[in-house]
């Protein structure tokens, strides 16, 4: 990002990719003061740009936390100042966010997982088809055979929960193919998550901070369930079963993912209260055959960060003793709509 303030701290230019950090057109923001811009009283970075200006010598600050609108991010920033004789008519300042850097790590981090998972994936959708046909036929032969109305809803979870995988291994099996998006609500994917889990562990709870507001946004449905499903099934083997799972939904703006960055990002936080992902996996936690459990494969959260970016999203995990969140990131936009 590349800013220029005049002598009196008043932004006279501002950049695309300027527009884009600070979130706000050129046009509204010329003319504005660099404590309004920035949202800064007096903070270092305004302490800076004054002593550019008043002695002509350039900065370079490092790991400088900025103050945008409701946001703070860290960045390095540079300050050179523009001479005219020995008087500072303006100053150029060079922005760098942090999270930049950060992202091209994390995207060589996922190129190398998806290298990882792609054959395995294969042949284990192969494995799971088989036996997905003899476990419909047993749910509907034992529907037939029940009268009870609670009994027979778990019976149906059980038939459409083998349908739609079988769909989805379907479509395992042919990786070229694009995902099936049509328009659809979020909540409508964790309700149906939630709706599985609930029947697997009765002992399970559920706190659902949803955001009314949300906008919908084209996805494949029966993807975006297995994803949830494996990440949430996931906070719920933490927790062994017994405990309360946050499913809180919220927009998030000016979000970068591979390399481009969203004006507008659906972000899913599956929050649980667990004992927190051991040091020891927490670099390796989304390869395949990783898994802090004995009885767990390792394939639940490789195969959801795939699908997940067949959507052009992203999953990531902040974890402490006592707390686990996996955020989930959908861009809003709509570059797949028919």
């Amino acid at each position: 990002a590349i800013l220029l303030f005049d002598s009196a701290k008043c932004l006279c230019y501002l950049n695309p990719a300027g527009e884009m950090l600070l979130a706000i057109s050129a046009h509204k923001a010329l003319g504005m003061k660099a404590e309004t811009l920035l949202n800064s009283d007096r903070g270092k970075f305004i302490t800076d740009l004054e002593a550019t200006l008043a002695t002509g010598a350039p900065r370079v600050e490092r790991n400088l936390p900025l103050s945008i609108g409701e946001r703070t991010v860290s960045v390095h920033c540079s300050l050179t100042p523009l001479l005219e004789g020995e008087q500072v008519r303006a100053v150029i300042v060079q922005i760098e966010e942090l999270e930049h850097y950060q992202q091209l790590s994390r995207d060589e981090q996922w190129s190398a997982q998806q290298n990882a998972v792609h054959q395995l994936l294969r042949g284990l959708a192969h494995e799971i088809k088989n036996p997905l046909g003899g476990l419909r036929g047993a749910a509907q032969l034992l529907s037939s055979e029940l009268h009870d109305p609670e009994l027979l809803e778990y019976t149906s979870v059980i038939i459409a929960e083998a349908d739609r995988l079988r769909a989805l291994i379907d479509r395992l099996l042919a990786p070229d193919q694009p995902p099936r998006k049509s328009k659809l609500n979020i909540h409508e994917v964790l309700e149906r998550v939630r709706q599985v889990l609930e029947a697997e562990y009765p002992r399970l709870g559920f706190q659902c901070d949803y955001d009314p507001s949300l906008p919908q946004l084209y996805g494949d449905l029966d993807q975006l369930i297995q994803a949830f499903l494996n990440v949430t099934r996931n906070a719920a083997q933490a927790l062994e079963g017994e405990g309360e799972i946050t499913l809180r939904t919220r927009i998030q703006r000016q979000v970068t993912i591979r390399q481009r960055l969203h004006k507008l990002v659906l972000r899913i936080d599956i929050i649980d209260p667990g004992p927190g992902i051991p040091e020891a996996l927490q670099d390796q936690i989304f390869y395949p055959m990783i898994t802090g459990r004995a009885e767990g494969t390792g394939l639940g959260l490789t195969f959801a960060q795939t699908l997940i970016s067949r959507h052009h999203g992203m999953i990531e995990y902040r974890t402490r003793p006592g707390q686990t969140c996996f955020s989930v990131y959908l861009p809003l936009e709509n570059d797949d709509a028919p």
